[in-house]
């Protein structure tokens, strides 16, 4: 018998006469199988229920023949009782039934490599997805947060909204009647003080100068929230939709996308839509004023705060740092600022589709600009661009009763206004 090859259990080792016994100089390695010559993998330290000292055993046989007739008979029978074991490990592994048992032991972690490539040598697909469509979103990471996406395969990439599915809905919202607006609203699980806030202002009205609007809240999974609060929360209110995606800054492309996969799917029949943050003062009597004009496009349409010319930010220290890997390009397409953009509600299903073909990123509104460009068309100027403003530089009772949004420090901020707002009297 040739002389094992001696080796740490942390190294590969190259076995290159055919029929030897494989040992890697450790006092506790495993035995896994007969190399031939093109065995390189490497075996590494196992659990301590199946650790034998095996270098002493073998080194007994391959001893001078004096020592081997002393020894023979013992020897052998200790062999062939490993063997039995290993074999019977190895059975035991490879049933479905005993693979929870076989993951208790730490040998699995360094043998699932070789059970892996079996199990994907026989894997089908539930579905056909292209090379060029499994584009990865983020770097995988190990995380204690419940997956984002379910087992298998993923549709596409990360913000595709086919990945997901809705725990929490108000399906039947649109199905006997046909909203003029809908008011989608992305928000945190936790932040109930802006919903209220919300439902106590520019929320609060179902009709709206003779139109139908309605206003939903969009949420994503998060630890800080009770969901049975949640469940009540809807049962009064009837207003909140929540999807399986962890409802993060990061996850705001994915959280854009299943806004307008609900769109599309649950309310297709509404005239317009607009996405609006909750810390926004939405003047929603000018917002309804301005899409009733004539001239205001029913497809194809896409308006707010444009950006031209945005250079995509590369500083880490950023929140809205991109990484090149994800947007190679130094600028962005023209987009809509995303704290409140109106569209078209044909555009949604649109959005979705060509979705497909575009590798995501962190910014969404950039994102939709690149949806909208991909579909060939363009964000279009709102007939008075000083209606759109970010932030405000305090209240004015004036010129808040011109614009239609401003971005608001706190929800109280947006309750007190309001209540201005409201009062009788001349605005200006």
């Amino acid at each position: 018998m040739s002389s094992p090859i001696r080796s740490h259990c942390s190294c590969c080792c190259h076995v290159t006469q055919p029929s030897t016994w494989f040992l890697v100089d450790s006092a506790e390695c495993f035995v896994y199988m007969e190399c031939g010559p093109t065995f390189q993998n490497c075996l590494t330290k196992t659990a301590g229920v199946f650790s034998f000292k095996l270098h002493h055993l073998i080194w007994q046989l391959a001893e001078s023949p004096s020592r081997q007739k002393k020894s023979l008979i013992p020897n052998k029978f200790q062999l062939l009782i490993l063997l039995c074991v290993i074999v019977f490990v190895m059975c035991l592994a490879l049933s479905d039934n005993s693979l929870a048992w076989w993951q208790r032991f730490e040998l699995h972690k360094h043998y699932n490599w070789f059970f892996n490539q079996t199990d994907r040598g026989n894997m089908v697909p539930p579905y056909k997805i292209q090379p060029r469509q499994r584009v990865v979103l983020t770097t995988p990471h190990k995380t204690t947060e419940p997956p984002t996406l379910q087992p298998g395969v993923i549709w596409y990439h990360q913000a595709y909204p086919g990945n997901y599915h809705f725990i929490m809905d108000n399906a039947d919202v649109c199905r006997n009647k046909t909203p003029f607006l809908v008011l989608m609203v992305p928000v945190a699980p936790n932040n109930i003080a802006a919903r209220d806030a919300i439902r106590q202002t520019w929320g609060k009205d179902s009709m709206v100068k003779g139109e139908l609007v309605l206003t939903l809240f969009m949420l994503g999974l998060s630890h800080e929230v009770d969901d049975e609060k949640l469940k009540q929360e809807n049962e009064q209110h009837h207003d909140l939709i929540q999807s399986n995606f962890m409802d993060t800054y990061l996850n705001l492309t994915i959280k854009t996308m299943v806004i307008m996969d609900w769109l599309a799917k649950r309310c297709p029949t509404a005239a317009y839509a607009m996405k609006v943050d909750s810390d926004m003062f939405l003047n929603i009597d000018n917002l309804v004023i301005m899409l009733q004009k004539p001239e205001i496009p029913k497809m194809n349409y896409l308006t707010g705060l444009l950006m031209w010319n945005r250079p995509v930010v590369r500083s880490k220290n950023s929140k809205w740092y991109v990484p090149e890997e994800l947007y190679p390009e130094p600028l962005y397409p023209t987009y809509t600022l995303g704290m409140g953009y109106i569209f078209s509600n044909d555009l949604p299903k649109k959005f979705v589709e060509v979705s497909k073909a575009i590798k995501p990123f962190n910014i969404e509104d950039a994102y939709i600009g690149m949806c909208i460009k991909k579909l060939g068309y363009a964000p279009t100027s709102p007939p008075d661009p000083s209606q759109f403003q970010s932030y405000s530089k305090g209240y004015n009772r004036c010129q808040y009763s011109k614009i239609i949004t401003f971005i608001l420090g706190s929800s109280q901020d947006l309750k007190n206004y309001w209540e201005d707002h409201k009062k009788p009297g001349p605005y200006c």
